[in-house]
């Protein structure tokens, strides 16, 4: 026999957790029931791009939008800023070209904002019904 014979397991050792409160138990007993949805309306991944010239004006509108879609308890992700885009022209302040050159700089800065919900097309109907003048909205439906 090698030396290491001489270790045998005697017994085996069962380990018992504490016992749980019965709220505890209570909690682990209950089984949620399962919803019956039918044959409902169709969810679908609809991203919702809003751009302006006026970013206050912007900024309403997504939340308007925000709190219309959490109030019919819709998944929403957003408002995901996109960088601003700056158009610049530069022009000759004189129109006849005589005198000294100075010129002018004209900049028109577009800002854009992106929402994600996960909702049937009419419930986003209902939500994008009321929208402020000057914001453009452009609306993609994902399968």
């Amino acid at each position: 026999m090698s030396a290491r014979a001489d270790h045998v397991l005697i017994g085996i050792r069962i380990f018992h957790p504490p016992p749980q409160s019965r709220r505890q138990i209570a909690k682990m007993s209950y089984n949620k029931p399962e919803k019956d949805f039918g044959e409902g309306p169709k969810v679908h991944k609809i991203r919702i791009t809003l751009t302006s010239r006026k970013v206050q004006s912007l900024e309403k509108v997504c939340q308007e939008l925000i709190e219309r879609a959490k109030s019919k308890d819709l998944r929403v992700k957003g408002p995901v800023r996109l960088p601003t885009k700056v158009l610049k022209v530069t022009t000759r302040k004189t129109p006849c070209g005589e005198g000294s050159k100075t010129w002018d700089t004209f900049e028109m800065r577009i800002h854009k904002r992106l929402i994600d919900l996960n909702a049937p097309t009419e419930v986003v109907k209902q939500i994008i019904i009321n929208i402020e003048a000057g914001v453009e909205v452009e609306v993609t439906i994902a399968q």
